[in-house]
């Protein structure tokens, strides 16, 4: 199977967003987590591929600001939940009516949102390293990386941040841009979880407690399986065993 494919469209306020294409069959749309893109966190340690041959078609979007898409300036740019309102642009532009939908950190906490407010009715949804206290309490993790953004120059080796900020400019984040995203982005109040009633894989790696508890989470919500693969927040990622894990659990949904 060759690699996939790039293709950008237009979001609601006329954004360019990029989606990597791969694979046949079910659409799977899938997320990436914040600062990081679909190169980083799905294609480059091969999860695409594992997922691809349990028979999908992985959609893989580049969030604004984020990957190979548009980080505009303009504050208008940046209503309430914009990640939600481009995911819903993109199962619109490919016309996506049956369709599974998954994401790792914030790609999570974005389908989430979009399914506990009704917003999008994927048949199964994939919950990677969330737990409860990165919806709840979301403006605690938000507020550690406006502090990384607005003193990006001055934070010193040895500081619990620094490993954060070397890892906004590895990846080349727009400043500004994500300045103004992280601004968008309200907590959950986990009452709403009931709404969230499809099948749905809560997977986290062993040693994440980077947004709290996924136990607790698969726990609340109506329909969950629980699932640990090896690994940190940052470092379950990388291990073959995420997308295994994902791939498995799909393949055996009906």
């Amino acid at each position: 199977m060759s690699g996939p494919v790039t293709e950008q469209f237009e979001s609601f306020d006329g954004t360019r967003l990029a989606v990597h294409r791969h694979g046949k069959g079910r659409p799977l749309v899938l997320l990436h987590g914040l600062f990081s893109s679909a190169a980083m966190n799905w294609i480059k340690w091969g999860h695409h591929e594992a997922i691809a041959a349990q028979g999908f078609e992985v959609l893989m979007l580049d969030f604004r600001v984020h990957g190979e898409s548009e980080a505009p300036h303009e504050p208008e740019r940046y209503p309430t939940n914009v990640l939600v309102r481009d995911v819903a642009a993109l199962v619109d532009h490919y016309g996506l009516d049956e369709y599974d939908l998954g994401g790792f950190s914030l790609g999570a906490r974005t389908s989430l949102h979009a399914t506990a407010h009704g917003v999008l009715e994927p048949k199964n949804l994939v919950i990677g390293g969330m737990g409860t206290a990165g919806l709840g309490e979301w403006h605690r993790r938000a507020a550690k990386f406006r502090r990384v953004i607005d003193e990006f120059d001055t934070i010193p080796r040895g500081d619990p941040d620094f490993f954060s900020m070397q890892f906004l400019k590895s990846q080349g984040v727009d400043r500004v841009a994500a300045r103004l995203l992280l601004d968008t982005m309200p907590d959950l109040d986990l009452v709403l979880l009931d709404a969230i009633t499809m099948p749905t894989l809560v997977v986290c790696g062993d040693e994440d407690r980077d947004n709290g508890s996924a136990e607790e989470l698969a726990d609340l919500l109506p329909n969950a399986d629980y699932v640990e693969v090896p690994g940190t927040h940052m470092s379950s990622v990388t291990k073959p065993d995420l997308g295994r894990a994902i791939a498995r659990w799909l393949g055996g949904q009906t």
